[in-house]
């Protein structure tokens, strides 16, 4: 799932000295104070020194500034003006040092500017930054103008018209109070999508605080849920910014009125006034009681408004309403069969409801939280990098609950099920443990282990509330040009298939008994189908090269590729599926290509008719935008082609709508909705959100902790491939003199990959765990590191250069787009310089094979490390020995880039190394010849007549690494070819095959 980036965190300001105003002052009203004059007293620098910076999602869209002299500067001789041509988000800051001392605005109204508009419609959005130990960690505070007129305007915003940000924050989580009293500046983000110019002058602050931002009213909660014949207890609290006592009296008048219960009958009404006199201390609360009434009868929920009207402070954003909870109905009854709740539900639903029950929206594009409600949402998702501040377990079980408990406020109280991409363990949350990304994990050959890691990620998913995982995916990686290579377990189908017992770690049993449990989350398989067989040059979606692009192949292709790990995930009840954003063009059937998420005959003829799937269908983030046609007309294909929720991060009130229009108009029929419902809340049954919606904490401690850091370091140990040995350069010994160079020996950002903390993943300290320079210095203390190699080499035994690439996720990684295959200039010239003054051994952190065939002969180790996530010990333990090298590689290992796509099975295969290459540091490797080879291969098929599958995958093994000590160096095409096919029929369960093949690489060897 791709998600799009989040605005840049955005900074601000400049000096505030008072200056004498030569104009008259309001009354009462405190002097204008300057921020920005934009006559060069502001220098262009960059953060975190004082000055006007620009920024933006890639290189193309940080705006052009200049202080341009005009005529017409309505302060001044110079205006800032600028051009902007922006495809993701951009802008630009006026920030304060960050070690410099904040501004406090607290004594004003707003803050106001002079722009020079250009009448085009386009809103502007102006940031201020409020609070926090620095410009870095304070709080984001939003809102905005809209350019609808011509020539210089005073643009005036009222501090009262700034909106806490929560689609992102730095760091965030301090009050959540606009306290104005330690500002660190302000930021303006421009218009995307079409070229434009502006011009901006005298930034100031502008007159008397309002009493509201000072002081103000809160309750609780939003929501007061409460069993019939219970009473609700909502808490009223006044606050002050800096917690000062209050200055002036604050009266609150409540009554109950509106709402969907009926007063008298269904509660007591309550009306009167509680006052907080001057000098109450800030914090200080009352609780107001609504008393509510037993009728005996079954009943959905009732609403019961709790209307405030304040004086003398800021009133709370929203009514609270008292709920009397939905009783007595078949669909609550937990003993009931699920198919029977659900029939109940679906029953009492209307049209609304049930479109709502398919909306998946983004939490933090949420207009407002009130909106879950409002529209009946059935699904809320954090996309990559989307948490709440601060980013911790307990701040997401807490926003969960939040959300969850907005619909409570509903008619029928249908729990949300919360979605994530929790694609190498709980990769959104800091400090979670960050397992290997499924490459890796393909290297290890290792089903049970798989299963156990995902089992981690469950458990540590669950325990912050989150039900559902968007994982795993099940592609079959065909070209290693694909940006998402690293979240394939690899390039054969078998393998692939052979992983999906991460289905189970994730969820359980099959038949869904397990999916209530504290440890357990409901899977998705993804990208169905074919996402992995994209031809280069295909994709039209915007930079990107291979990523969404079109597959075109045979039916029968298809079938044995690209379908085949699917069948097995169905097979083992995988909860949900994801088609793909790529399309699929069958050759012969005379449709082209055709969006996946527009393949009825995909979606609903082999998925869920032959394949017999029972889960449902999620679409990937905004897919459906890129079919052809209207939004109408995108909304009516993809449902009608099989997808049950749609992923409307941020259309989620137009599609509801739109959803309702067209099933009202005939062009969707009902019963397609209603199959696509029963789907949905079957799993959130299954689940048990509706006996237990609030997120169970139990298990929290456990995030990160050493037992699940123990499993991560195991899967990082066996993900490791031993590519080259010569002269038994490793394991290291204990008292040689180490000497470690190269980018990615301490990063434990690098090592994480793309889909760690954010989206696309980021170099540098991120998040907790061990770096692979961390790991080793636990076996070498006395190691010497050196990242560019440049400290002496001299007088060291032996050289680890660890390279690769940096973090990237998506389309975001294709080659092509800003990537290659091949080493930085940086980590070729450590490898030339290490490798030429000692014996070296060298480490590729990378979500692909990298190109280092004209290095191969100068390097004496050579260790394909993937991307192995936070436990850098795993690596270690393999470098000295702990344990042997066992990995296998999962993808080919090309020569050039010029023969991708490479595969196993290919007719024409000559790699560096063929894929289920990995050589092995056991204490004893295995000899024999080719009367040791004959005698396994006779062994290997009894093995297969007798279904001994371990017996006849040690004996496949044992041939294995035979085959690899006589081929070493010398990987001809006549060795690479079987020795590749033979991985593939050891996977497949034709033992006396791959011992065969074996054979026939030994006798080419």
């Amino acid at each position: 799932m791709r998600r799009t980036a989040l605005l840049a965190c955005a900074t601000l300001l400049a000096g505030l000295l008072p200056l004498a105003s030569a104009r008259a002052a309001v009354a009462d009203d405190p002097a204008p104070v300057p921020v920005d004059r934009f006559e060069g007293e502001v220098p262009f620098a960059g953060p975190p020194a004082e000055g006007l910076f620009t920024w933006g999602s890639d290189t193309d869209d940080p705006p052009a500034l200049a202080l341009a002299a005009r005529d017409d500067a309505p302060e001044g001789d110079k205006v800032l003006s600028g051009t902007y041509d922006i495809s993701g988000y951009g802008g630009f800051s006026h920030e304060f040092a960050s070690a410099g001392p904040p501004r406090d605005w607290s004594a004003h109204r707003g803050v106001r500017f002079w722009w020079h508009g250009e009448n085009n419609g386009r809103k502007i959005a102006f940031e201020i930054k409020d609070g926090g130990a620095d410009g870095g960690s304070s709080e984001l505070w939003t809102t905005s103008f809209t350019d609808d007129f011509t020539g210089w305007k005073r643009i005036e915003l009222p501090f009262t018209d700034f909106a806490y940000r929560t689609d992102h924050q730095p760091v965030g989580g301090i009050d959540h109070v606009l306290g104005l009293t330690a500002m660190w500046g302000y930021a303006v983000t421009l218009p995307a999508g079409a070229k434009g110019a502006f011009a901006m002058d005298g930034v100031e602050l502008y007159g008397r605080a309002d009493p509201s931002l000072r002081t103000f009213v809160t309750t609780g909660s939003a929501v007061y849920p409460v069993d019939e014949g219970g009473t609700a207890s909502v808490e009223v609290t006044v606050g002050t910014t800096g917690s000062a006592p209050l200055a002036d009296p604050v009266t609150v008048a409540y009554e109950t009125a509106g709402g969907t219960a009926a007063a008298g009958r269904d509660y007591t009404p309550v009306r009167g006034e509680v006052t907080f006199p001057a000098g109450t201390a800030s914090g200080t609360s009352r609780t107001l009681r609504v008393p509510t009434l037993k009728d005996r009868s079954a009943e959905t929920a009732e609403t019961i408004p709790l209307r405030l009207t304040v004086a003398g402070a800021k009133a709370p954003a929203e009514t609270p309403q008292v709920v009397v909870d939905a009783h007595g109905l078949p669909y609550l009854d937990g003993r009931l069969p699920v198919k029977r709740r659900v029939a109940d539900l679906l029953a009492r639903m209307s049209l609304e409801e049930k479109a709502g029950q398919m909306t998946q929206a983004e939490r933090g594009a949420l207009t407002a939280p009130g909106d879950i409600a409002a529209y009946d949402l059935g699904s809320l998702l954090s996309g990559g990098g989307s948490a709440p501040t601060p980013n911790t377990p307990e701040a997401w079980a807490k926003m969960i609950d939040s959300f969850q408990l907005r619909t409570r406020a509903t008619r029928l109280q249908i729990p949300l099920i919360y979605g994530v991409d929790a694609v190498h363990g709980h990769n959104n949350v800091a400090g979670a443990t960050i397992m290997p990304h499924n490459i890796g994990l393909g290297a290890t050959r290792d089903p049970r282990l798989a299963q156990e890691t995902a089992a981690v990620t469950a458990a540590e998913v669950r325990a912050t509330g989150v039900p559902w995982d968007f994982a795993p995916c099940l592609c079959v990686a065909r070209d290693d040009r694909w940006g998402r290579t690293y979240e394939s377990f690899g390039e054969d189908p078998a393998l692939v298939d052979a992983m999906a017992t991460v289905v189970q770690g994730l969820q359980g049993r099959a038949d869904g008994r397990d999916l209530d449990r504290a440890d357990k989350v409901l899977a998705t398989a993804k990208h169905f189908v074919g996402d992995g067989g994209t031809a280069y040059g295909s994709s039209t979606t915007g930079t990107y090269t291979i990523d969404q692009g079109v597959t075109r192949v045979t039916r029968q292709e298809l079938e044995a590729v690209h379908l085949a790990p699917y069948r097995t995930a169905v097979d083992r009840g995988v909860g949900t599926v994801m088609p793909s954003f790529s399309s699929l063009d069958l050759i012969g059937d005379g449709r082209g290509p055709v969006k996946m998420h527009a393949r009825a005959d995909m979606l609903d003829g082999v998925l869920k008719d032959r394949m017999g799937f029972d889960g449902f269908v999620i679409s990937d983030w905004q897919a459906i935008d890129q079919l052809p046609g209207d939004y109408a007309s995108d909304v009516r294909t993809s449902v009608n082609a099989g997808l049950d929720m749609i992923m409307v991060p941020y259309a989620y009130r137009d599609f509801r709508t739109t959803l309702v229009d067209e099933v009202r108009a005939g062009r969707i029929d009902e019963r397609r909705i209603d199959d696509a419902v029963s789907r949905i809340l079957t799993q959130k049954f299954r689940l048990g959100l509706f006996e237990r919606p609030y997120a169970d904490t139990s298990g929290a401690a456990d995030i990160g902790s050493a037992a699940h850091r123990a499993v991560a370091r195991e899967a990082a140990a066996e993900s490791q491939v031993l590519l080259k040995n010569a002269g038994g350069a490793l394991p290291l010994k204990k008292h040689q003199k180490v000497y470690v160079a190269g980018s990615n020996a301490d990063d434990i950002g690098n090592q994480s990959g793309g889909w760690t903390i954010t989206w696309q993943g980021a170099s540098g300290d991120i998040t907790p765990g061990t770096t692979v320079l961390e790991a080793m210095r636990k076996h070498s203390p006395d190691l010497t590191y050196s990242e560019d190699a440049s400290a002496p080499t001299r007088g060291h035994d032996v050289g680890v250069v660890v390279v690769g690439e940096t973090p990237y996720a998506e389309g975001a990684g294709d080659v092509g787009n800003g990537h290659d295959l091949e080493l930085s200039a940086a980590d070729r010239a450590a490898v030339d310089k290490v490798c030429a003054a000692m014996t070296c051994a060298v480490l590729v952190v990378s979500g692909r094979p990298q190109l280092i065939g004209d290095r191969l002969g100068a390097i004496d180790a050579l260790v394909a490390s993937w991307l192995p996530g936070t436990e850098g010990d795993g690596v270690a333990d393999v470098l000295y020995g702990r344990r042997p090298f066992t990995g296998q590689l999962p993808v080919t290992w090309p020569k050039s880039e010029a023969q991708l796509p490479i595969n196993v099975g290919d007719s024409s295969y000559d790699p560096q190394f063929p894929y289920g290459w990995g050589l092995t540091t056991l204490t004893k490797v295995p000899q024999g010849g080719a009367a040791t080879l004959k005698a396994l291969g006779a062994a290997a098929a009894a093995a297969e007549r007798a279904g001994a599958e371990e017996t006849g995958r040690a004996l496949v093994a044992k041939a294995r690494l035979i085959v690899q000590h006589e081929a070493a160096d010398r990987i001809t095409e006549a060795v690479a070819k079987p020795f590749a096919d033979a991985d593939h029929l050891l996977l497949t369960g034709r033992y006396g095959a791959a011992v065969q093949k074996l054979t026939q690489a030994y006798r080419a060897a």
